[in-house]
């Protein structure tokens, strides 16, 4: 199978800056004590544009940036918790906003593992000749799921979004992806439609234990146990990743993780045996933007002239299901 090369990023992110000394007069905390805790100082929230547009406006970017005509898409993929509606997909509404109507369109739902379980879904369709270039779009509106009576979570997460155009390449490309159902109650939101079917019959349903317990309609997250499956995950993803590829942890320039926590960027570190330097962290500026992390990472490496081509890159992440996921290849 070829690797990937990715000619073009982008991202967009909403204009309103909420910092830690703002949440502390809506609940009960401070900048100190968050920054301590998450190494983070400010996110954007959004005022009220939808995740299909912001993510629109990060794929308009990325096209921009590449000098890509639209009508080049073959095809999107888009990632997100947070999509405006049950159907159509998001990736047709960006589509049709984009005019990229030559693009097969689909949606992703992989959590903050969104963008490199799409990267490597990219690189696959990639490998069929009749897909030349796919855009992957990832745009989350956490504020809308985010419970802003919860000072332990509320300060976590941003909303933002990243894309980027994805070609095929005679390269290396090396993925370790997976997830582990059984913890899915540690971090889920509930879907707030009900049933609405008048000819519903209790007593036709079979027998099954509830999966989640959910009590509310907004994200819950059981801090402990996700910093734990966190920190094992990450660097046992990055690893396997390497050994397939045939190279070392250390053969790598840069790894951009999830940004979900500096302590979880540390210990990972730590773990892999690479300095802090390696690790490309913005945390501080934007928050936990779920499967948006990365692609904007990305975009500000690409834009900085951050990595030369052919450096190593690795791009890892976690999330709800639990999934995790972890990709390795040439810039």
């Amino acid at each position: 199978m070829k690797g990937i090369k990715i000619v073009a990023t982008g991202k967009y992110l909403p204009r309103n800056i909420v910092s830690n000394n703002d949440f502390s007069e809506i609940v009960e905390t401070s900048d100190e004590w968050i920054s301590q805790r998450t190494g983070m100082k400010n996110r954007h929230l959004t005022s009220g544009e939808p995740t299909w547009l912001m993510g629109a406006l990060a794929a308009k970017d990325a096209l921009a940036s590449g000098g890509i005509d639209p009508k080049e898409i073959d095809l999107i993929l888009m990632t997100s918790v947070t999509a405006d509606y049950m159907t159509p997909s998001a990736a047709c509404i960006i589509q049709a906003n984009i005019g990229a109507q030559n693009a097969i369109c689909m949606d992703v739902n992989a959590a903050c593992s969104g963008f490199v379980y799409a990267l490597d879904m990219a690189r696959r369709y990639l490998n069929f000749e009749d897909i030349r270039r796919v855009l992957i779009v990832s745009s989350e509106t956490l504020s809308k799921i985010t419970d802003y009576t919860d000072r332990a979570s509320c300060v976590l997460f941003g909303d933002a979004a990243g894309a980027c155009v994805v070609e095929a390449a005679d390269s290396m490309f090396s993925s370790d992806l997976g997830a582990d159902g059984t913890k899915a109650q540690l971090l889920y939101c509930k879907n707030p439609l009900k049933m609405n079917n008048p000819f519903m019959k209790p007593e036709l349903v079979p027998e099954y234990e509830e999966i989640i317990h959910a009590e509310t309609d907004y994200l819950y997250m059981d801090g402990r146990e996700v910093y734990k499956f966190a920190i094992k995950a990450m660097p046992k993803a990055i690893e396997a990743a390497c050994q397939k590829a045939g190279i070392q942890v250390q053969d790598i320039d840069l790894i951009i993780p999830h940004q979900a926590n500096i302590r979880i960027v540390e210990t990972a570190a730590k773990t892999l045996g690479v300095p802090m330097e390696k690790m490309y962290v913005n945390l501080e500026k934007y928050g936990n933007t779920s499967s948006a992390c990365i692609p904007m990472c990305l975009d500000e490496i690409s834009k900085n002239g951050l990595l030369k081509r052919g450096q190593t890159v690795a791009v890892v992440g976690f999330g709800a299901g639990v999934t995790y996921a972890a990709a390795v290849f040439k810039w």
